[in-house]
């Protein structure tokens, strides 16, 4: 559809457009053809519950986004990493449960009803060295860019995996990269599981789950454990928690359909074998998804983006963060959607503030 300057007017008027649009005209064979610059007043990068929620408040508030969802940005699909998830049981309101990509979709809905304007584009490059910021999508990055007076980044943070042999095949029907999120799904229950990691989070995670699995088996690659001198105590004295040290996962196996056992090498014997297991959860730590804004804006030397206690707000005016991109130790569905109602309300004060 071409826009010509009536058009756009009468649209504009009726209130039709989400997006502001600036015609540019460049001459190309003697023919003048018309360019459509876009300009948003807020912009979301991502489209997990943390997007979602500020997408909603923002939308309430009269001042509907544009959100770019990704097109399998990260290798993961629009929705976040709630939607590789099975049942969820931990998000209130749902006594009964709900399906990862059930929750998303029923937020998607939310969210456009009041106003989200959905792109299903990956950004891959921003600049945020003057405003208004200036977005590029994946593909068009040597086009005219996007620009936004607000940005809300909520791209995330995923797992990292040891892509063993039969992971695929098992992921998330026997093996699972939260603990706090899943442990506690029947298929676990008095069952025997095994935590991959040698650090705090492995070890808090191992004693979560002796809440639910019948013996945890810790499984660290070293002779040591990396894990505080006070972690280290309470998965020793634990009764329910084998370390076995200097092993090495090689495959997860199953019958095809459940992880049944998992090859291990004790790298210090040199001897393989099958620890008989039912849940394995890999806790080797996250990557957070901030690339683009890397040397643009303050980090921890984890990647994850650094926001002022208690908001959202990050070194560069004008953009903030929410969800697990900010947030190293929670890592939640509802502690995401939590810090996108808190970036929806400092981006709407920001705007309020910035159009005076």
């Amino acid at each position: 559809m071409l826009f010509t300057k009536t058009l756009f007017t009468r649209l504009q008027l009726q209130g039709k457009l989400k997006q502001s649009i600036t015609l540019n005209t460049i001459k190309f064979n003697h023919i003048i053809i018309s360019k459509a610059m876009v300009h948003n007043k807020v912009t979301i990068i991502g489209s997990g519950p943390a997007a979602h929620t500020a997408a909603i408040y923002l939308g309430r508030a009269e001042i509907p986004p544009t959100m770019y969802e990704g097109m399998m940005a990260n290798g993961i699909a629009p929705g976040g990493q709630l939607t590789t998830t099975t049942e969820i049981e931990n998000f209130p309101g749902f006594p009964e449960g709900l399906m990862g990509g059930e929750l998303m979709d029923r937020m998607k809905e939310q969210s456009v009803k009041f106003g989200n304007n959905i792109i299903t584009e990956t950004v891959s490059k921003v600049d945020l060295s003057s405003k208004p910021f200036k977005l590029w999508t994946e593909f068009n990055e040597d086009e005219e860019p996007i620009t936004t007076d607000a940005l809300i980044i909520s791209t995330g943070a995923s797992a990292k995996r040891l892509h063993l042999p039969g992971e695929e095949t098992y992921w998330q029907q026997g093996i699972s990269a939260c603990a706090v999120c899943d442990g506690a799904v029947p298929i676990f229950r008095n069952k025997p599981l095994a935590v991959i990691g040698g650090g705090d989070s492995a070890c808090e995670e191992a004693q979560f789950l002796t809440k639910y699995g019948s013996k945890v088996y810790l499984v660290v690659r070293k002779d040591y454990l990396r894990a505080s001198t006070i972690m280290q105590r309470r998965v020793e004295k634990n009764d329910k928690i084998e370390i076995l040290y200097n092993t090495v996962p090689l495959e997860a196996k199953g019958d095809g359909k459940f992880l049944t056992s998992l090859l291990s090498n004790n790298v210090k014997e040199n001897k393989q074998f099958d620890l008989p297991i039912n849940g394995l959860f890999y806790a080797i730590g996250h990557k957070p998804a901030t690339e683009i804004v890397k040397g643009q804006i303050d980090m921890d030397e984890t990647g994850y983006i650094k926001t002022v206690p208690g908001t959202s707000l990050t070194s560069v005016p004008g953009v903030f963060a929410a969800g697990d991109v900010q947030d190293s130790k929670y890592r939640q569905a509802i502690t995401s959607a939590g810090s996108g109602c808190m970036a929806a309300l400092d981006a709407e004060k920001f705007l309020t503030e910035l159009y005076d």
